[in-house]
């Protein structure tokens, strides 16, 4: 009982519905109550499955239905969410990657954390329960902090909070200023950056050629409408045929990989061939007219 209300104690005094973005590793650099590690095991059960919710439509969750959630500072698929962020968002994994209708096996996958944790990945995203979340279905964790969202199986965009580093080495804020700190981004479902190309006018394609020669080094971004995190709203997005393909676009700016991007949260393409014409999207991005 008291080592109960101990652990209720801080987590009401560390991560609370209104600090708890201070949970999360970037967004204060100080650790957080460094005298009291957490105490929350990673959370098991059965399986991930598919759920049905109201607000959210098909939503995943884990074996009794406790809904799971992805963290946009884990770009690089390794989970930035340690120390006292555990205490209010426990870490998911279930040694039983039984495939629910809807999702590719190839999506699940495990990951060993620094600590030495396993936890459960869907797209190289890290997932992890709520301590919030009380009954069966609920999704109170959603956009907290304007970084944790809803784990869902068909995000054609998400949201990734990284340093942009350029292919010359260089780091980077948004709009091409040299400097470091984290900027918010677009990226796919899987985490790969996203980039508009500064010619291109309102859903149109001005770089890939017909004969597609220059798209490996500059991929048209293929994908349907399908689901956006809550911070954004889907009819920002359009999509158009270039070269052939349908692209996908964002406030009719349409969207591109980098071919160097190798790893998951690359986004090497600020810098080429300088920074600015290739830059990669936000919130904040303003709309082609």
């Amino acid at each position: 009982m008291l080592v109960s209300l101990k652990n209720k104690l801080l987590l009401t005094a560390l991560c609370g519905l209104t600090i708890v973005a201070s949970c999360s590793k970037g967004s204060d650099p100080s650790p957080v109550n460094p005298v009291y590690p957490p105490t929350t095991p990673p959370t098991v059960s059965t399986s991930v499955q598919l759920s049905t919710n109201a607000k959210f439509g098909t939503i995943m969750t884990d074996g009794n239905g406790k809904t799971l959630y992805v963290f946009s500072m884990d770009a690089k698929g390794s989970s930035e969410c340690t120390g006292g962020c555990e205490i209010a968002w426990p870490v998911y994994y279930t040694a039983d990657l039984t495939v629910p209708t809807g999702v590719a096996a190839s999506d699940l996958a495990t990951i060993t954390r620094a600590d030495g944790k396993k936890q459960t990945t869907y797209k190289g995203w890290p997932l992890y329960t709520y301590a919030n979340d009380v009954a069966k279905g609920d999704v109170n964790g959603d956009g907290s902090g304007g970084i944790w969202f809803v784990a869902k199986p068909d995000y054609s965009i998400m949201l990734a909070n990284a340093q942009l580093v350029g292919s010359n080495g260089t780091s980077y804020l948004d709009g091409g200023v040299e400097g470091t700190g984290l900027t918010q981004y677009l990226t796919d479902g899987a985490g790969k950056t996203l980039y508009a190309y500064t010619p291109d006018t309102f859903n149109t394609n001005t770089y890939t050629k017909a004969d597609l020669s220059n798209n490996p080094t500059w991929p048209i971004y293929e994908s349907d409408i399908l689901n956006v995190p809550s911070a954004l709203k889907k009819d920002m997005m359009f999509q158009i045929t270039a070269a052939g393909k349908k692209q996908l676009t964002y406030k009719g700016h349409p969207l591109y990989y980098y071919g160097p991007d190798a790893k998951r949260g690359d986004n090497k393409g600020v810098s080429v061939p300088k920074p600015g014409v290739w830059p990669i999207l936000t919130i904040n991005t303003a709309p082609l007219k």
